[in-house]
């Protein structure tokens, strides 16, 4: 069995009492009950697989439901399946048996071992013992990728109909040794909308200019652009946005020992703070933000 219901739900999905923004918020790394049976298979203790594993992110923007906005967030660990993948990308070196001819076996996401179903997590951390079968790796797409996405296309669908548009937020942390190329600055969070193509510069900008009021360093693209989530659901055309905010880890937990800092509460504030000034300038229209198809 892929997942063991008994140990709960595959995901979350948070409602406000009345959807006022047209905002989905999304969470798909954050997921930490991990498969008996998964555990039992990986050469990894468990500390170390949890090192690809964006931690707690799930409660830092949880505001937003207060908010008026949903949220979207996986119980599913990432190491297991990453759903900010393509369907199928999947490395060949990994199972036995032969993969299905449409199978991506060549992205960069594959060659680095971060593909559907993952081989490594953190730095170049081989997760299993042995190969797995090429079944086993389609039921977990099957059974959990799918229903997952098809949760978000509902969210975002929905919220489009309601409001004629929607912005989605797609949420990550970033490990604290991020640095610019070039620069060497460590940046607090990463705005990445795909150089432009999945959400209007507009709202690129309001994100960095609210986060760069809050005294963080927030910069858009680098080295994060966005993932599969982003790319894919972003259509500024049809007024769809998506947006992928990393926020550093080191801001809010102790990377060694994955607890929360003594600071948790203040980034979550922080995060707060920034969805409610964001929101409420989207939804006015304030500093030229258009949403409308372009």
């Amino acid at each position: 069995m892929v997942w063991d219901y008994r140990e709960g739900e595959l995901f979350e999905i948070w409602e406000p009492e009345n959807q006022s923004l047209p905002f989905v918020f999304n969470s798909p790394h954050s997921g930490r009950i991990y498969p008996r049976s998964f555990t039992d298979r990986s050469k990894l203790d468990e500390n170390a697989i949890r090192r690809s594993e964006d931690h707690f992110v799930d409660e830092l923007f949880f505001s937003c439901v207060g908010f008026g906005a949903p949220m979207l967030a996986a119980n599913f660990p990432r190491a297991y399946v990453d759903v900010n993948r393509e369907p199928y990308e999947l490395d060949p070196t990994m199972f036995e048996g032969r993969l299905p001819p449409y199978a991506n076996t060549a992205s960069v996401r594959v060659a680095g071992g971060l593909g559907t179903v993952p081989r490594i997590v953190g730095e170049n951390m081989d997760i299993y013992r042995s190969k797995l079968g090429v079944e086993e790796a389609m039921e977990r797409i099957e059974v959990i990728y799918k229903p997952y996405h098809a949760a978000l296309r509902r969210l975002i669908a929905r919220t489009h109909a309601r409001f004629g548009r929607a912005v989605l937020i797609d949420c990550h942390s970033m490990p604290g040794n991020i640095r610019i190329s070039g620069s060497g600055v460590r940046p607090d969070f990463i705005i990445g909308d795909r150089y432009g193509t999945s959400a209007s510069s507009e709202l690129s900008r309001l994100a960095l200019k609210l986060l760069e009021e809050q005294g963080f360093v927030a910069v858009r693209n680098k080295p994060y652009a966005g993932g599969f989530i982003t790319e894919h659901y972003g259509r500024p055309a049809r007024s769809l946005h998506a947006l992928q905010i990393e926020v550093n880890r080191s801001l809010y937990i102790d990377e060694a020992s994955l607890k929360k800092k003594a600071d948790f509460d203040k980034v979550m504030l922080s995060i707060k703070s920034f969805i409610q000034s964001f929101s409420n300038e989207v939804c006015r229209g304030g500093g030229d933000i258009s949403l409308a198809a372009e």
